[in-house]
């Protein structure tokens, strides 16, 4: 970029309305809604498409692995058909609730002087810092997470609950007095997402959590398929400034892609799929212990 032009941010899109949550800060840029991509002509969306990455100059799209498998493929249609390496598909592991947290992150990252190709790859660096369950009142269709015989059986008894933690490790407990989750070792916000389960147990996990604040929100349409029940409460603890997602990112080494070109961070570009020759990730940088509630 010459010295002196107006730099346009990337532009951080999301495939549904409720995956854009409201700007945590006065800075975080507001997210690009790719609604019925589906359900539109091809030649519409590719216009759409097309009319975006001209405008931005790049554009991210994150999605979960909950994503209609419909939209999924008209997203990898789009960019084959518009031969576009400007174009980035992002489907981290995390539930959708943390995916729509994760995509609010890039979106306050990219006011800040970070190159597309770094702010592309700084997803799947930030994934590590994000602490995303539930609440559920059964288990019996829960396949993303390891859970024994014994909660299968017990998610049959009437009034059941179970509070599971997807990532960064999973953790399954019976809801019981004292029950918890190993939690951030950091600080950390809670955001809430209640579906159709009567419980206060994830409101109160903040408060064993340590973080500064809780959040509520309302549940993204893409969570009950994620967890095999609508009876449930998504939780997620995550970063929320923006200094230290900057501080993270901007602590890791940056290479050029030895195929596309652009700079990156981490083993891989999120553009083109290609990671830098002989490349070694190091391990994600430790955070300050949080102080004890």
């Amino acid at each position: 970029m010459k010295s002196g032009e107006l730099r346009v941010p990337t532009a951080i899109a999301v495939t549904s309305a409720d995956m854009a949550l409201p700007a945590q800060d006065e800075r975080t840029m507001p997210a690009v809604v790719l609604a019925g991509l589906d359900r539109k002509p091809l030649d519409q969306a590719l216009t759409e498409l097309h009319t975006l990455t001209e405008q931005y100059g790049h554009v991210v799209v994150v999605c979960s692995q909950a994503t209609p498998e419909p939209v999924v493929r008209r997203l990898y249609t789009l960019r084959s058909l518009l031969e576009s390496d400007r174009i980035a598909l992002f489907r981290p592991a995390l539930p959708p609730l943390g995916v729509a947290v994760l995509a609010r992150q890039l979106r306050q990252l990219a006011s800040c002087d970070l190159s597309p190709g770094v702010l592309a790859c700084a997803g799947r660096l930030l994934t590590h810092y994000i602490h995303a369950g539930a609440v559920l009142g059964s288990v019996a269709r829960l396949d993303r997470v390891p859970v024994g015989l014994k909660a299968h059986a017990r998610s049959w008894v009437p009034g059941s609950q179970f509070a599971v933690l997807a990532h960064p490790e999973p953790q399954l407990v019976k809801v019981a007095p004292g029950a918890t989750l190993k939690g951030p070792e950091f600080s950390t916000w809670l955001l809430v997402a209640k579906g159709q389960l009567p419980s206060e147990w994830a409101g109160g996990l903040g408060t064993r959590w340590g973080v500064h604040g809780l959040r509520e929100t309302p549940l993204p349409a893409e969570s009950p398929v994620w967890w095999g029940t609508g009876r449930m409460v998504e939780f997620c603890g995550y970063l929320a400034d923006l200094s230290v997602l900057y501080q993270l990112v901007a602590s890791v080494r940056r290479t050029s892609c030895h195929w596309c070109g652009i700079d990156v961070i981490g083993d891989r570009c999120v553009f083109c799929s290609a990671g830098p020759p002989g490349y070694d990730p190091p391990a994600p940088r430790a955070l300050e212990p949080r102080t004890p509630a």
